[in-house]
Order: structure tokens, then C-alpha cells, then sequence
């Protein structure tokens, strides 16, 4: 890969990162609950899931995921429905709480990791992007060496997004020492990822 076409990659990769997403919400929502430690920690499930997606797309099996309408909508709906379970979780567990210092301990690291990486691995949204995005920096001369350079550097950004959505999170437990306040800033964190569960549902394979 040349330093040019690396120069165009990171600043688009680094945006890309950074978008909220569901993932990215999960980070804010630990960083919030547990702190920033486990929340990056957490993230390791999210990393496995898209270094699985982006060997997919390096393979050519990203481009026939997204070209398959069946296989879209299947993963669609499986993914919609466990953003709103995830979120309906959040906002019971909301309501239950007694302290804005809930203990890391109540929930297993291995718990929080793995809905990090059934929220990733459930986006059809993900594949596609990798798909529609990855490829275009490949020199078809270095194939498999560029796209472990850029399946790499993504992933590496997005552990610095995971650490900077944590610690906004972190921050905003450090502003709620209210409970009630805190207790809204879990039902927020619920009430958007349902929505993006809906979103999700309708969202449409592109043509």
C-alpha cells in the first residue's frame, strides 16, 4: 500500500470508527455503568467480530452476503430484535438501580463481551460497509498484505474509539453522582439502542 492511498485510508477509516453506532453506544453505556477499564476490555468481542467480517470481505464472502436479499434480511431481523432485547435490558436494569457506582463484578467481563460481539457480528449494516469500503484501498499487486494493513488499522482505531466513547461515559457518571440523574442516563442509553434496533429493521439492502 502506498503512502498516499494510506493517507486517504486513516482519516476515513478513523470517521468511520467513530460514528455512533450500537457498538459504540455499548461503550458508553459500560464506560457509564462499569468504567472505562472493562469497557475496552469488553470491546474484544466486538474486535473478533469484525476481524471475522473483514476476512469475510478479503475471502469475496462479504460481496455475496450483501448481494443475497434472503441473507440480509435473516441477519436484519436477528440483529433488530437483540439491539432491543439489549435494550430493553438496559432500561430494566435502570430502573433497579440503587447507586451510580454499579459493581463490574454484578456482570460478567465475559457477559459484556460477548453482547459486544452479537450486536457487531448481527449488523448486516457492518458487512456492507466493509465491503463497499475496504476494498477500495486494496492495490490489486499487494492483495492480501493490504488488507491486513487496513483490517488492521481499523481495528486499531477502533479500540481508540472504544477508549474515547468510555471515557465520555465515565465522565458522565462523574457528573450524575445524582441516582435519579444516573437512572436517566441508563434509560436513555436503553431508549437508543432500541432505536437503533428499529432503525435497523428498517433499513434496506442496497440495490
Amino acid at each position: 500500500m502506498s503512502w498516499s492511498t494510506l493517507l486517504l485510508f486513516i482519516p476515513a477509516c478513523f470517521a468511520l470508527n467513530m460514528a455512533f453506532g450500537p457498538n459504540n453506544l455499548l461503550s458508553l453505556t459500560y464506560g457509564l455503568q462499569e468504567g472505562v477499564r472493562v469497557a475496552v476490555m469488553a470491546s474484544s468481542g466486538r474486535l473478533v467480530a469484525f476481524a471475522i467480517m473483514i476476512a469475510l470481505t478479503a475471502l469475496g464472502v462479504g460481496a455475496v452476503l450483501a448481494a443475497s436479499e434472503m441473507a440480509f434480511t435473516v441477519l436484519k431481523w436477528l440483529g433488530a430484535a437483540y439491539l432491543v432485547w439489549i435494550g430493553i435490558k438496559i432500561l430494566r436494569g435502570s430502573a433497579s438501580i440503587d447507586t451510580p457506582s454499579a459493581s463490574a463484578g454484578e456482570r460478567p467481563l465475559k457477559a459484556l463481551a460477548m453482547q459486544e460481539f452479537w450486536t457487531a457480528i448481527g449488523n448486516p449494516k457492518a458487512i456492507l460497509i466493509f465491503t463497499a469500503f475496504l476494498p477500495q484501498f486494496i492495490e490489486p499487486g499487494s492483495y492480501w498484505l493490504g488488507f491486513a494493513i487496513v483490517g488492521a488499522i481499523f481495528l486499531v482505531f477502533e479500540v481508540v474509539s472504544v477508549f474515547l466513547y468510555a471515557t465520555l461515559g465515565h465522565r458522565l457518571n462523574r457528573l450524575s453522582r445524582n441516582r435519579n440523574v444516573f437512572g436517566w442516563l441508563n434509560r436513555l442509553s436503553g431508549l437508543t439502542m432500541i432505536g437503533f434496533g428499529v432503525a435497523l429493521l428498517l433499513t434496506r439492502r442496497p440495490g
